[in-house]
């Protein structure tokens, strides 16, 4: 994604500042989402249904390209299509709608090089200028990985980007068992294979000159991967076919419990793909929420979760310098409830000032549907702190409210 125009205004709306930009990649509209919270303004080019009468008492429907703001009501992201569809309140004077009436605002990955703007009707605070900057990063949707995880006779086509994990498809092939001979079985599983590999060369691009480093992780229990593996290599060499010798070659097998998508955790943490991914975000976060459980099995202190024995941490100034981290599931700050975003906005906020680092988690990636297991939020401090969880009655919760209303933790 890329800016538009950094700053804009437009008069009959607001003078609030709005910010213009570009999709470029199906994952920005991902961050657009994330972005794109209840109560702020998307102004963008739509379609919107109109309805005419003729002379004669006649009615006729055309669909009619305008450029509509919208105060936002509702989002819904499609990953499969990447589409994300933005619900709404017309906000600004048009011929073919009212100002008022509902629409729905459609972005798609399709509609390349097309400008959209949002704006923050309470400001862009922290947090939401955080998510701008990490969507127009140069290094935004850089890393991202394929994963067939796999058994016998089912496979699931994964893609894996720095937030989110998305299944692209799953693929069925019934082996031939029992009484079957062993050419019958071998006949079955080259079939198999032959499937996975058209599906996995008609989902992903491999084409260097995308710009994008795709890398491919196969992994399944026993030999299964290992034997596809294989079939790409004798498939790419049958066919002199060089980008495939070459993807064969550089994939990754990994050994899983299952062929199923949940064993994608056992992918990710695994030394394999801890060499394929290197540094990239998904994996970094995979592995804070592994030392996060670990800490909390030892139940010395210092990991906590839940928003008041969080929020008593920050407080107290346990998550700062020295290790403090703050997971926070970036959905919190979607919140319809402006007071309810300021309140964990607020938390954020006062980590940074202490020093310590903040990990907005996405619900669409396996770390973050661990974290959504906590409730969707955790900390781990920098120094013990113990009964974190005690009720320590009304006084406690208006210091939390309270907190909303400005940058710090009292």
């Amino acid at each position: 994604m890329r800016f538009a125009s950094k700053r804009q205004t437009v008069a009959s709306i607001d003078e609030t500042e709005g910010v213009g930009l570009i999709i470029t990649e199906p994952e920005d509209l991902w961050h657009a989402n994330n972005l794109i919270a209840i109560g702020d303004v998307v102004y963008a080019p739509t379609l919107r249904k109109v309805t005419t009468e003729s002379s004669t008492g006649s009615t006729s429907a055309q669909k009619v390209r305008a450029e509509l703001a919208v105060k936002v009501t509702d989002t819904f992201f499609d990953p499969r299509a990447s589409e994300l569809r933005v619900a709404g309140t017309i906000m600004n004077e048009n011929e073919i709608a009212a100002v008022g009436q509902y629409h729905t605002i459609t972005l798609k990955h399709s509609d390349r090089d097309i400008k959209f703007t949002i704006w923050k009707m309470q400001g862009w605070d922290s947090v939401a200028l955080s998510l701008l900057a990490e969507a127009v990063s140069e290094t935004a949707n850089k890393d991202v990985v394929f994963a067939v995880v796999m058994q016998e006779g089912v496979a699931n086509l994964c893609l894996i980007t720095e937030s989110r994990t998305v299944v692209k498809q799953r693929i069925e092939h019934t082996i031939p068992k029992k009484r079957s001979s062993r050419k019958e079985t071998e006949g079955g599983m080259s079939d198999f294979y032959g499937k996975v590999l058209s599906a996995l060369l008609a989902a992903i691009d491999f084409n260097e000159r995308s710009g994008i480093p795709k890398q491919l992780l196969l992994a399944s229990p026993g030999f299964v991967a290992q034997n596809f593996r294989a079939y790409m290599k004798e498939c790419a060499e049958r066919k002199g076919d060089k980008p495939l010798a070459r993807l064969a070659k550089e994939a990754a097998v990994v050994h899983t419990s299952t062929g199923h998508v949940h064993s994608l955790n056992e992918v990710l943490k695994s030394p394999e793909a801890q060499r394929t991914m290197r540094d990239a975000k998904f994996t970094n976060e995979t592995s804070l929420m592994d030392n996060f459980y670990q800490k909390l099995r030892q139940d010395d202190g210092r990991a906590w979760y839940g928003v008041q024995p969080v929020a008593k941490a920050i407080r107290e100034g346990a998550v700062g310098r020295g290790g403090g981290v703050l997971m926070v599931n970036s959905a919190f700050f979607k919140s319809m409830d402006v007071a309810e975003r300021q309140k964990y906005v607020a938390l954020v906020d006062k980590v940074r000032e202490d020093g310590g680092d903040v990990r907005l988690l996405s619900s669409d990636h396996e770390s973050g549907q661990r974290l959504d297991a906590l409730g969707g939020i955790a900390a781990l401090l920098t120094y013990p702190l113990h009964d974190l969880d005690e009720n320590d009655g009304e006084e406690d919760a208006a210091q939390v409210e309270g907190s909303a209303a400005g940058t710090t933790i009292i």
